[in-house]
């Protein structure tokens, strides 16, 4: 275990770092911590949409050997931005937009190197949501060869709320399902669209399955039972842009 340059420790500097408008991942504190810290911490995490969550002490312990008084918070290296924002910005630029929902990804690894692929194809922006997601941290950094500092990230506290806004906002929605009959090359990418792509373990959320215009899987013929999610990220990004770019 070694302390990280992204991780603030103790009540004040924890305080003081979501005062001062830092970019905030999450805060984690001990479940056991009652009083007005307590009710101030809560207060200022719910107004500035900042995951909180309440730990026993070993989940505290193991991330920092220092004296954290209950309380951890984790930096971000990016500044988030909106669904709501980014897609009017978009439009305005005369873009057809391409986001990419990620939807139980937590590994930091793929996700950046899920950044690094989307980057290099021309996504216009990356969606994630504020719970069970993976943290930007410097391993996320340094796999995506710093593309998340060159792509507009969202973090959201509902994807099916992030879904049909963009629905409504004239976007087709496609998701990858090993179970249906669709392959990547039936699908229309030379619209607005946004592509959800699910963690290896469970796949995309039946939830958001339900909300898709259409499903797609990319075409397999060894064993193995499917491909990384970074992997399969790329594939279809590049299945976009030749797409774009051979109309």
């Amino acid at each position: 275990m070694a302390d990280s340059d992204d991780i603030i420790f103790g009540r004040n500097p924890v305080i003081e770092a979501i005062q001062a408008n830092k970019e905030i991942d999450k805060v984690l504190i001990l479940k056991t911590i009652r009083g007005p810290f307590e009710k101030d911490v809560r207060k200022l995490c719910k107004e500035l949409d900042i995951p909180l969550q309440y730990v026993p002490s070993h989940k505290l312990d193991k991330i920092t050997r220092k004296n954290h008084q209950g309380i951890i918070a984790f930096a971000s290296l990016v500044e988030y931005q909106t669904i709501e924002n980014l897609i009017p910005h978009l439009y305005e630029k005369g873009e057809s937009p391409i986001i990419v929902i990620l939807d139980g990804v937590t590994d930091v690894r793929n996700f950046g190197a899920i950044a690094r692929s989307a980057e290099v194809f021309g996504v216009h922006g990356m969606v994630i949501g504020e719970k069970n997601s993976a943290r930007i941290n410097h391993d996320a950094f340094k796999t995506s060869a710093g593309a998340i500092l060159r792509i507009p990230i969202c973090r959201e506290k509902s994807l099916s709320n992030t879904v049909e806004y963009l629905r409504s906002s004239g976007f087709q929605i496609f998701a990858t399902d090993l179970n249906t009959d669709h392959y990547i090359s039936d699908i229309n990418f030379n619209q607005p669209c946004a592509i959800i792509m699910g963690s290896e373990g469970d796949g995309v959320s039946s939830n958001l399955l339900q909300l898709c215009d259409e499903k797609f899987k990319i075409p397999q013929v060894g064993e193995t039972d499917s491909l990384n999610v970074s992997v399969a990220s790329g594939v279809i990004m590049y299945e976009v842009l030749k797409q774009r770019t051979s109309k």
